[in-house]
């Protein structure tokens, strides 16, 4: 009997420490996954509303995105773009979080529909993959973005 209960504590004991091991990503609520969901989340609303102002704290100064047709921008040009950008939809989902110590990879999909900063007509779906770094002071900042199309 006594070896039956030393057995399963063993067990029990196995899976909370290999829980606590597991990406922040991997736990329900994770905090930094919580964290990085709700800083997309802002920014698809920021972006939908046109609101620069809301976006701009959320990437670094040398934030690049990489577009789904294959051009690069910069913060200023992708805050520009927002400005003029209206969407009717504008929504990410399928949100998955990935951390490494003070960097995490977010991924997910859009759904678009409306005029982009070049008015441009989009109704479009891509899947997108974010880098954040948390800085010294342990703020996240989004470093790099890129998105390609979907079928």
């Amino acid at each position: 009997m006594k070896s039956l209960l030393a057995a399963g504590a063993l067990v029990f004991l196995s899976a909370g420490i290999a829980a606590a091991q597991q990406p922040a990503a991997a736990k329900p609520g994770g905090g930094v996954a919580q964290a990085l969901i709700q800083m997309e989340n802002q920014w698809a609303q920021a972006s939908k509303t046109g609101n620069a102002d809301a976006l701009a704290p959320l990437l670094s100064e040398d934030f690049i995105a990489l577009d789904s047709d294959g051009s690069l921008r910069g913060k200023a040009e992708v805050l520009a773009r927002v400005k003029k950008s209206k969407w009717t939809t504008n929504e990410i989902s399928d949100m998955k979080v990935t951390a490494h110590g003070d960097s995490a990879i977010v991924t997910g999909t859009w759904v678009g529909k409306g005029t982009d900063g070049t008015g441009k007509a989009v109704d479009a779906k891509e899947r997108w993959a974010d880098t954040w770094v948390k800085s010294a002071n342990g703020k996240w900042q989004c470093v790099a973005s890129a998105s390609a199309p979907m079928k």
